[in-house]
């Protein structure tokens, strides 16, 4: 009960990804910034690790990576904006490998919300009115749609830049961590959007948080910078291509989902390492079937919505209060 306790103090708010119309009417500036994340990109990951806060823990030579994502507008309601991102792989065979990356929703004066609390478990709580008046949520979806993390903050454009930052936001670990791992389990961080004159960057500022005699204990922290620059010369038909063969099953994988939160005051997801949740690799091996032609798109959702169905169902927050 104490852990429990533990982390749903550091719990922060995500939006569900079908929220009701918001009250107030956007700002059209704010809307025009998030749909400027849309676009084709090159992008660059860099992640450091900085200073430690335990005496036997050093900090992780910095990674960086890049690659090819191509982001599309899912949706545009006006106070709500859902943006997909896909990476663009080549192949052994130097044929295009297209992996349905993460997903951005965000709401504007968001009324409802869920919170990671614990490993493995998301639980919807309401947003106080004078936390949403005038802030968007950014929520961030896994690879098959499932919650990840989110924050709510407001769109700022004092100093000749226009960005975005969030809460606090308590999150799973990423792959690049779980796969190793270490002796630290949940991240509290910051995140950033800004636009630049060629894209924009995604900005995180992370404590990476474990439990040692009894108690969270931050072991290091973290700077990610994710820059995104515009580029084209890849093969970005590929990814419409794919999209368009699986836009559809996705909109009944994303329903599902929005179905098992709402029923159950939220929903329960075991954390793989790999693929982030252990219903990744069966929901994104579907779509790759559908875009294949390997099988038809309304059995391939049927599966997708019975498997998303049995996901345990979480507790209302106020059973653990």
């Amino acid at each position: 009960m104490m852990m429990r306790r533990t982390c749903l103090s550091f719990a922060i708010a995500i939006t569900t990804a079908a929220p009701a119309l918001a009250a107030g009417r956007p700002p059209e500036q704010d809307r025009q910034s998030i749909l400027a994340m849309a676009g084709d990109y090159k992008v660059r990951f860099d992640m450091r690790e900085t200073a430690a806060f335990v005496p036997d823990y050093k900090p992780l030579e910095p990674k960086r990576s890049g690659g090819h994502e191509v982001v599309r507008v899912v949706e545009d309601r006006g106070d709500f904006i859902s943006l997909q991102h896909m990476l663009v792989i080549e192949g052994e065979d130097r044929k295009p490998v297209i992996v349905k990356h993460w997903r951005q929703d965000w709401t504007y004066e968001p009324a409802k919300v869920v919170v990671y609390e614990s490993a493995g478990r998301w639980i919807q709580k309401a947003v106080p009115a004078g936390q949403r008046k005038g802030a968007w949520s950014q929520t961030v979806w896994q690879t098959d749609d499932s919650p990840r993390y989110g924050g709510v903050g407001k769109w700022a454009y004092d100093h000749g830049v226009a960005r975005w930052q969030s809460d606090q936001t308590l999150r799973p670990l990423a792959r690049r961590d779980a796969v190793r791992h270490p002796v630290y389990t949940w991240y509290v961080g910051v995140n950033r959007h800004a636009l630049t004159p060629s894209g924009w960057v995604h900005e995180q500022d992370n404590a990476k948080v474990g439990v040692r005699d009894g108690k969270p204990v931050t072991y290091v922290h973290e700077v990610v910078i994710n820059t995104y620059e515009r580029f084209n010369a890849y093969n970005v038909a590929a990814a419409d291509d794919y999209w368009a063969k699986t836009k559809g099953y996705w909109a009944d994988v994303r329903g599902a989902w929005d179905q098992a939160i709402a029923k159950g005051g939220g929903v329960r997801v075991t954390e793989e390492a790999q693929s982030g949740s252990v219903t990744g690799p069966k929901l994104m091996g579907l779509a790759d079937e559908i875009a294949d032609g390997r099988i038809d798109a309304t059995r391939a959702s049927a599966e997708a919505r019975a498997l998303i169905a049995g996901a345990e169902k979480a507790r209302p927050l106020a059973a653990m209060e």
